[in-house]
């Protein structure tokens, strides 16, 4: 069985995403995944590179984002080279963007074999991730595989997509996907889970650099039409210009949809790694550290007085008295005050419509 180098394996991080349901504190100028949501002294992105450290060099890590991002990712990793940042000039959705990527590595190591995760993930078990990952990393080296990381489900989400997997063992702990699911109702969801067959969509992925544009060639050739014909000025000065150009024609798909529902040669590994997708407000809730009652409050002068599951967010600094609140989300940006119930926080993407761009 082959043992893939650290020559050989690359990350690449999408951090394009404006994270609108983290809205007043994500905005479009610096979205959640340049922001220190965990009040832990470092940003989501940082955070995620340096989590990949552990997996390969610092050279092989990419970090993939619209063009007007490109300072704040050298801000917040200034590590990396120029030619690790690739730049979206248009928001076309994952699958141009893992095109765009598997076409440079490609051009850059015929042999690169990656993963590709999102900047704005908690991973509270940092050592199963990596193992795993590489794991998933020798199968995609030996096969012309597609693997997704599953997680395993531990309770009925609605929120989250599934993958339904064929539970005869395939090769250790890697099993063959048989379908993915669109984001459930709560009794199916139920099913999901009491049938053990379903696990978690993650959006983690693994695969060589061949097999993956192969899969483009084959099921999206839109796309891969479009972006192969700047192979020859991948890794060069001419690359932005190229892509600048080009991007913006490609259609504006996700890769789930391009590649993994269509194919014939998509695994899963089934993990167990403390993941959250910190999509929202709630589950920013969820994954902190909460009072007797429930509260989760930031903000050293906050005082919160017979409040109940509620996520409080103040600025240092600033006074505020908050009561009687029960499953409520305050946040106060300065600028911006939003108390809205938890219950309800898909809606708070859609009220954007309805505010100033100003304030988006």
């Amino acid at each position: 069985m082959a043992n893939p180098t650290e020559t050989n394996t690359y990350v690449a991080i999408m951090a394009g995403g404006i994270g609108s349901r983290f809205w007043p504190a994500s905005r479009t100028a610096r979205p959640k995944q340049f922001m220190d949501i965990l009040g832990v002294g470092k940003s989501l992105i940082r955070l995620t590179f340096e989590r990949f450290l552990k997996l390969c060099p610092a050279e092989n890590i990419f970090i993939v984002t619209n063009g007007m991002y490109k300072d704040l990712v050298k801000e917040h990793i200034p590590e990396i080279s120029e030619n690790q940042i690739l730049c979206e000039p248009s928001r076309n959705n994952t699958g141009p963007c893992v095109a765009y990527t598997s076409f440079k590595l490609h051009a850059l190591n015929p042999d690169a074999n990656f993963v590709v995760a999102p900047s704005d993930h908690i991973i509270l078990k940092e050592k199963a991730f990596i193992k795993n990952l590489q794991k998933a990393l020798v199968f995609t080296s030996d096969n012309e595989a597609i693997v997704t990381l599953g997680i395993q489900p531990s309770r009925p989400d609605t929120g989250y997509g599934y993958i339904n997997f064929d539970k005869k063992n395939n090769d250790g702990s890697i099993y063959k996907v048989l379908q993915f699911r669109e984001k459930p109702d709560l009794k199916t969801a139920q099913t999901y889970l009491a049938s053990g067959d379903y696990l978690w969509n993650a959006g983690i992925f693994v695969w060589s650099a061949k097999t993956i544009l192969k899969a483009f060639e084959t099921l999206s050739p839109e796309i891969h039409e479009i972006l192969e014909a700047g192979n020859s000025v991948y890794n060069t000065t001419k690359e932005q210009a190229f892509i600048d150009k080009s991007y913006p024609t490609t259609p504006s798909i996700s890769v789930d949809y391009a590649i993994l529902e269509k194919s014939p040669n998509v695994y899963t590994l089934p993990s167990d790694i403390g993941w959250s997708d910190l999509g929202t407000w709630g589950s920013l809730h969820a994954e902190s550290e909460k009072s007797e009652d429930g509260n989760v409050v930031q903000g050293n002068m906050a005082k919160s007085y017979n409040n109940a599951n509620s996520l409080i967010r103040i600025p240092d600094g600033k006074l505020a008295v908050i009561k009687g609140l029960d499953d409520y989300i305050v946040i106060d940006e300065g600028d911006v005050l939003l108390i809205w119930p938890k219950t309800e926080e898909q809606g708070i993407k859609e009220m954007l419509e309805d505010i100033s761009p100003a304030f988006g």
